[in-house]
């Protein structure tokens, strides 16, 4: 969902233009050695971050000198909330350009209504986010500055009562407005096809009479899953093809006037498929009594607004001028009513737009633009700049840590870093921030842990070694597979898998323990059995004993952004993960038994590390977890998936 940074002040003067209201900025920057990437430099007040006490993870500190990650995993956290275009048709919201058009709101008198609006800038930053649940079972993904539309006016996220952080705030119970929750659009398969076609045709001489049903009618029957005339009706209809008939009923005679839907102009059989079709997907309806030429019914379906965009989304018909919501008053018998609101415990790459009528329309509810501004106005970059590309640089990380450090309160316990984002990201080459935090750490007689995929961690082997002297100190790399082009598709901007074979190999040579996390492992991409033999092949040359193997996690935030490069990339495997994770974050427990069914005689093979542990439901993979001091020499973690 979409954030916007706080309290809109520059601190600091600089030949480079800064990101206003970011707390203790000093400048933005950029350079040539880092095209298209921006550093928001700042001077922190505290680097060290209490982890919740409800979390899973098995440390209690973390340290992140940066926010945002060069790296551009494809499996890093980021939202994807489906935004109403003005065709009638929805897009996420990290899609968005400069320029489009969708739809906003406008106060007409007592009413407010739906207006087309356009895209005047977009952007994203990096804040700790919250899951919004409403009674129709939306959920929405947010800072806690963010405002949606109640009954009772414009309400942030979350707020207090009283102090400083009092302001209107959502609580269990408020309703929103806006239209209802989206649904999801049909597949392009061959049935949905030939349930359009059946639609457009009906068997009674109709046709398709909209420009862009038409031009979806030929592709029907001219492209590369051409279908054949004439199209057979089936006899156990499928979704698919429901949904293409009821597309292709609205594209040849639909109309949508005066926020009432009619599929007119219905033949007997086309009459009970229709109706059919819409008991089947539970839409209200009714047949109307008057009747047209030729004894041809016409269905009326009922429900209001929510109903009929729910109609539109679920079918996608073509004719999309004819799915104008211009001017329709906000009142709405949707359940949006508040169920909870609670942090997740993470930092995401939260996005925001600002438009023309302040607000937009986010998977069915009205919110708010945070604030109105034209980026470029104020920094030389481009719109669309988002987790990859933004990055906040706690210059005074190492200062800031030492004083936080020598604080009597301070009890030592572990802290673990790259729990967040990883702190040997490219942008460690230029400010060099970790060298200094480690030493602050040792020098407190804080134990350390550290999970990278970055190579830049070998320059500060020596800094390393000298603190393991000191206090407990254990490092994990990540290291996912061995194929170069998924891995440019899939981790763009990481170190190649050789160099951290290569960083993997020095970090056992010096002695400190390391662990490797084979992770994620993703089903249909990189678990093959060869695929693992090889790439545990490869890690047991470098001398590690120490191997955790945890399957690719989809949690919000995580799930929708993953299942859009899924569905770019590598389309075919989308059933397969359906098949998988369904609704859950976590791999199906058949699935997860199979591959360590698979993995256990691999490692054992190339003397690795064969320990598992199933996870539950409710938990979190752990991160490396500092050693024991329990001998001069330290034994390597022995480290379990949660």
């Amino acid at each position: 969902m979409a954030v916007r940074w706080d309290n809109q002040r520059a601190d600091g003067v600089s030949d480079q233009q800064a990101l206003p209201g970011l707390p203790g900025l000093v400048r933005s920057v950029r350079t040539p050695e880092f095209a298209g990437v921006v550093f928001h430099e700042v001077l922190a007040k505290s680097v060290l971050n209490k982890v919740p006490d409800k979390s899973a993870m098995p440390f209690g500190w973390t340290v992140n000198p940066y926010r945002g990650c060069t790296h551009a995993c494809s499996y890093c956290l980021h939202g994807d909330t489906p935004i109403l275009m003005a065709d009638g048709t929805t897009k996420p919201l990290a899609e968005l350009k400069v320029g489009e058009r969708i739809y906003g709101t406008e106060r007409r008198g007592n009413y407010r209504r739906y207006v087309v609006t356009e895209v005047l800038d977009h952007w994203s930053t990096v804040k700790p986010a919250h899951r919004v649940t409403l009674a129709d079972g939306t959920q929405l993904i947010a800072s806690g500055d963010h405002r949606f539309l109640t009954e009772r006016g414009w309400k942030h996220v979350t707020g207090g009562v009283s102090g400083p952080d009092r302001r209107p705030h959502l609580t269990v119970g408020n309703k929103l407005m806006g239209t209802g929750r989206f649904a999801q659009p049909p597949k392009d398969t061959a049935d949905y096809r030939r349930g359009y076609l059946c639609g457009i045709a009906r068997g009674d001489g109709a046709g398709a009479s909209a420009p862009r049903a038409t031009a979806r009618v030929a592709e029907y029957l001219t492209g590369e899953l051409a279908l054949n005339l004439p199209v057979d009706w089936p006899r156990t209809p499928t979704d698919e093809w429901r949904k293409g008939l009821l597309a292709g009923v609205f594209d040849a005679d639909g109309t949508f006037a005066h926020r009432i839907l009619r599929l007119p102009n219905l033949g007997t059989r086309a009459l009970a498929a229709v109706t059919e079709a819409l008991r089947a997907f539970g839409f209200q309806y009714a047949v109307e009594s008057r009747r047209a030429p030729g004894g041809k019914a016409c269905v009326r379906v009922d429900g209001g607004l929510t109903e009929h965009l729910r109609l539109f989304h679920t079918t996608d018909p073509a004719a999309t001028e004819k799915r104008d919501i211009q001017d329709a008053a906000i009142k709405s018998g949707a359940r949006l009513d508040v169920i909870s609101v609670e942090p997740l415990g993470l930092e995401l790459p939260l996005f925001d737009i600002t438009t023309g009528t302040g607000d937009f329309v986010a998977n069915g509810v009205v919110s708010h633009n945070c604030f109105a501004r034209k980026s470029h106005t104020y920094l030389d970059l481009d719109a669309g700049r988002d987790f990859d590309t933004q990055i906040v640089v706690k210059v005074n990380a190492a200062q800031v840590l030492t004083r936080q450090l020598a604080s009597p309160s301070w009890t030592r316990e572990p802290v673990a870093m790259g729990s967040n984002t990883d702190p040997y990201q490219r942008a460690e080459g230029r400010y060099k921030l970790m060298p200094g935090i480690i030493r602050a750490l040792a020098k407190s007689g804080t134990p350390l842990s550290i999970l990278t995929k970055g190579t830049l961690l070998t320059r500060d082997l020596p800094t390393l070694t000298a603190a393991a002297a000191d206090v407990p100190v254990s490092l994990a790399v990540s290291l996912a597979l061995l194929d170069r082009e998924l891995q440019n598709s899939l981790e763009p901007g990481t170190p190649t898998p050789q160099a951290r074979l290569e960083m993997i190999h020095r970090i056992v040579d010096s002695g400190i323990p390391c662990t490797v996390f084979v992770a994620p492992i993703l089903p249909g991409l990189t678990d093959s059995v060869e695929q693992l033999d090889s790439l545990l092949a490869a890690i047991a040359t470098t001398g590690v004993t120490s191997v955790m193997s945890i399957p690719l996690h989809l949690r919000p935030g995580t799930r929708e952004w993953f299942a859009a490069w899924l569905a770019r990339e590598h389309p075919t495997l989308v059933p397969l993960y359906r098949r998988i994770y369904g609704h859950s974050s976590y791999a199906d427990p058949r699935y997860r038994q199979s591959l360590n069914d698979r993995l256990t005689p691999l490692l054992r093979r190339h003397g690795l590390n064969p320990t598992f542990a199933r996870p539950a439901p409710s938990e979190d993979p752990a991160w490396p977890a500092p050693a024991q001091r329990t001998a001069p020499d330290h034994t390597p973690p022995q480290l379990t998936l949660l």
